[in-house]
């Protein structure tokens, strides 16, 4: 979904990254809930199965600088985290921000490596494979990251993958952990909830405006 000029203010902008198998749409509600707090929200929208990470990356990028603001967040759920970290790692010149991880596999994904393992099931996370794999080690260089996971195991994911430990129901909450990560923040939401919560939007806009989940004391 391309910006709209409607929004052109000093508000703190957000670009917001859809996960696998989801569209845009599928941040929608959580853009009109960060809009009501005071944030001005840019859906991005890409093929996540046809295209590799790294080309999505690189077409978050080009969405990001078309914007032209002097400072821009980014929130990721699951692969869309992913996308947002392989775009920092690979590419410079963005406006300094915050960045917010919803679910990301950033560890790798136990429920992508068994589907990957299914020859008669692979095409279900096509190009994104690799990444959902083998996950990603660190924050961008110079940006506060926070990492949302969430703890309510209802999902497809316990239907392909024995999950052990606290989950969402697709990602277990060790697969999000980021060891330079400037917050975490555990919440009882499924993989999907993660986008659906008004608790989790609040978390997030508290995180993009203090760079951290909770009041400091």
């Amino acid at each position: 979904m391309r910006p709209s000029p409607a929004n052109q203010d000093t508000k703190r902008r957000v670009v917001l990254v859809h996960g696998l198998w989801y569209g845009p749409v599928s941040m929608g509600l959580m853009a009109l809930r960060l809009e009501s707090m005071g944030l001005s929200c840019h859906r991005f929208g890409y093929p996540t199965l046809s295209k590799s990470v790294s080309s999505n990356a690189r077409a978050l990028f080009e969405f990001a600088r078309g914007l032209d603001v002097e400072q821009l967040d980014f929130v990721g759920h699951s692969l869309g985290g992913i996308v947002i970290l392989r775009m920092f790692d690979e590419l410079i010149g963005l406006p300094p921000g915050r960045v917010v991880l919803l679910g990301s596999p950033v560890r790798g994904s136990d429920v992508a490596s068994t589907v990957a393992a299914l020859k008669v099931a692979r095409p279900l996370i096509g190009q994104a494979r690799t990444a959902l794999e083998r996950g990603f080690s660190h924050s961008p260089a110079g940006r506060e990251t926070g990492v949302i996971a969430g703890t309510r195991g209802v999902g497809l994911g316990r239907v392909l993958s024995a999950l052990d430990g606290p989950h969402d129901g697709t990602i277990r909450v060790a697969e999000t952990r980021l060891d330079d990560a400037a917050d975490t923040l555990e919440l009882p939401v499924s993989h999907t909830g993660l986008v659906l919560s008004r608790e989790v939007s609040e978390a997030v806009a508290h995180f993009l405006e203090k760079g951290s989940f909770r009041e400091q004391t």
